[in-house]
């Protein structure tokens, strides 16, 4: 037992890089925020640099100062004060810290103390296939198992599973021409002079070689080598740090995924890849490097997230601390809601514009053939018969512990908004706020290297991917577009976006209709590895699901997908 009350230790605990969070003067940000986030205010896109953040709203150093003389004291080592006052770190062999009296006011939570490394700060996206290019060469053409465009293949269905009698197979993974048609990117909005910053969880091998080839490919014109920068700036403690480095030999194409879905959007836009080292404070340092930058300037006015953590896995209020940070300078902070029914801690903050997820069908000219909410209904066939294995999908629904912000009011209907809270009524903020594709079986065709294990990198392979985390890059891209060539960045968007609900600039995202093309309703995937054959049916609506897709706002696509040029146009005459 340490000397401090509310410090504990034990002899056989691991030694711990922590992070003591300090209060900000979050009112004062809050208003701030609101101010430079709101059309027609006096304050609108007026922002602060890092360190007049800091200055204005952050948590005085004298009290920082007594937060790091409280750790010191406590036998904790390596006490610093992060550059913006946003947190004090300490390492230790420690198991519980309780701020004592002195210091608790200037607290909002501490990371760090659980051993988060079980997957609980996992990325919000599907694992990917098996590689695309990595089957052998045979005799006789296989039959298909995916298509390279909607309905290019459809199955028979037998027996019938709910009602539906064919289907098509799943997207083999879509290409950035297809991506671009289906949101109406044109060759004028490519996101040139616009940051655009990823957070990850791991570092992805020969990124930059990764990308030119992705670019080859895909007929887009090549990177600069001064376009892309990674960096790794996150805090993790010891066994986290190993269980990532012990991870990394799986094959994870996240981060490419992120950098290829911006890519193939905005192409002129620069990249940060933020790498937080595999743990939920990791990935909360990721996020706040790009908001300190150097103090002078974030290192981007774009933050795409696509990650997630449990709620209650975290102080809340840290995430709220960083995404206010970010209003107030003008960094836009895109968050995916989750690959899984319900809400995340950074998909839930009322000041992060959270993405969820559809279902896309794109035709073989490129045209979009239909578009729904990703809640997926899955079918497996064993002996005969089909087993309803439930529903599965992006992520969102309508937070317990945050107010509805003023921007919902009047878009969000009372249905989606009101949620019961120890026996009263409340309103309160509803999730996701936009969408894009996200479903697996409508994924994007990923291309990514594997280091092999000689160390070097190895060939470049592709496998379609897909998830929220899909989504939020996609978003991201297409507000770098709409922002390219802007005086000031647009910042916190959603002021703006509800703004633009019911308009030609997004489209509404319905749920399937019953005079659809059965091959329009569900994806089939034929048996494979061992594995049964399996029917998706798009737009589930089960019997007790807090999540549904309706007309207008959704809790699982928000206000909707954005609709090509008339979103850029509209975000851009909304934001002056």
């Amino acid at each position: 037992m340490l000397g401090l009350p509310g410090t504990a230790r034990a002899a056989s605990a691991p030694s711990v890089t922590v992070q003591v969070w300090l209060k900000p003067d979050l009112a004062g940000a809050a208003a701030f925020a609101d101010a430079a986030a709101t059309p027609g205010n006096p304050g609108f896109h007026q922002y602060l640099s890092p360190n007049a953040y800091t200055a204005r709203f952050g948590l005085s150093a004298a009290h920082a100062k007594a937060v790091g003389d409280w750790l010191a004291g406590a036998g904790l080592k390596q006490v610093h004060v992060s550059s913006g006052r946003d947190y004090v770190s300490a390492s230790g062999a420690v198991t519980r810290l309780t701020p004592p009296a002195s210091v608790a006011p200037y607290v909002l939570g501490v990371t760090g103390l659980a051993d988060d490394s079980d997957g609980s700060s996992m990325t919000a996206s599907a694992k990917p296939a098996a590689p695309a290019e990595s089957a052998a060469p045979a005799t006789l053409a296989a039959a298909p198992t995916c298509s390279q465009y909607w309905a290019q293949h459809v199955q028979s269905v037998q027996p019938a599973y709910q009602g539906l009698t064919k289907a098509s197979l799943p997207i083999c993974g879509y290409s950035a021409a297809q991506l671009r048609a289906a949101y109406g990117v044109t060759p004028a909005n490519t996101g040139k002079g616009v940051t655009i910053a990823l957070t990850e969880d791991s570092s992805p091998a020969a990124m930059f070689a990764t990308l030119t080839e992705y670019a080859k490919r895909n007929h887009l014109p090549l990177p600069r080598s001064s376009q892309f920068r990674q960096v790794q700036d996150g805090t993790c403690s010891d066994i986290a740090a190993a269980h990532a480095t012990a991870d990394s030999v799986r094959v994870d194409d996240e981060a490419q995924m992120d950098s290829e879905a911006v890519y193939a959007l905005a192409p002129d836009a620069d990249q940060l890849m933020v790498v937080g080292g595999g743990c939920n404070q990791g990935l909360l340092d990721a996020a706040l490097s790009v908001l300190v930058g150097d103090g002078t300037h974030p290192g981007a006015t774009i933050v795409s997230n696509s990650w997630q953590i449990p709620l209650g896995s975290e102080p809340k209020q840290v995430m709220h601390a960083i995404d206010l940070r970010a209003a107030a300078e003008g960094v836009g902070m895109y968050v995916a809601s989750g690959d899984t029914p319900g809400l995340t801690m950074p998909g839930s903050d009322p000041y992060a514009t959270v993405v969820g997820g559809t279902t896309l069908g794109i035709g073989a000219r490129n045209e979009r053939i239909f578009e729904t909410g990703w809640s997926t209904d899955t079918g497996s066939l064993d002996d005969g018969k089909w087993n309803d294995l439930g529903i599965s999908g992006a992520g969102g629904g309508t937070s317990l512990d945050w107010a509805q912000p003023a921007y919902q009011k009047g878009v969000v209907p009372a249905s989606m908004s009101q949620v019961q809270v120890g026996g009263k009524t409340l309103v309160n903020r509803a999730a996701p706020d936009i969408a894009a594709d996200a479903d697996p079986d409508t994924g994007m065709l990923v291309g990514y290297i594997q280091t092999g294990t000689d160390a070097k990198p190895g060939p470049y392979q592709t496998a379609p991917n897909a998830g929220t985390s899909l989504a939020t890059p996609l978003i991201a891209a297409l507000v770098a577009d709409a922002e390219q060539g802007e005086q000031a960045p647009f910042g916190f968007i959603n002021p703006l976006l509800y703004r633009l609900a019911g308009t030609s600039a997004v489209r509404d995202v319905l749920p399937p209709s019953a005079s659809a093309p059965q091959q329009d309703r569900a994806a089939y995937t034929p048996a494979a590895d061992g594995l049964t054959p399996s029917l998706d049916v798009f737009g589930a609506q089960g019997p007790g699901q807090s999540q549904v897709i309706a007309k207008g706002y959704d809790t699982v696509t928000g206000v909707g997908t954005p609709n090509g040029g008339a979103f850029v146009a509209r975000l851009r005459k909304a934001s002056r």
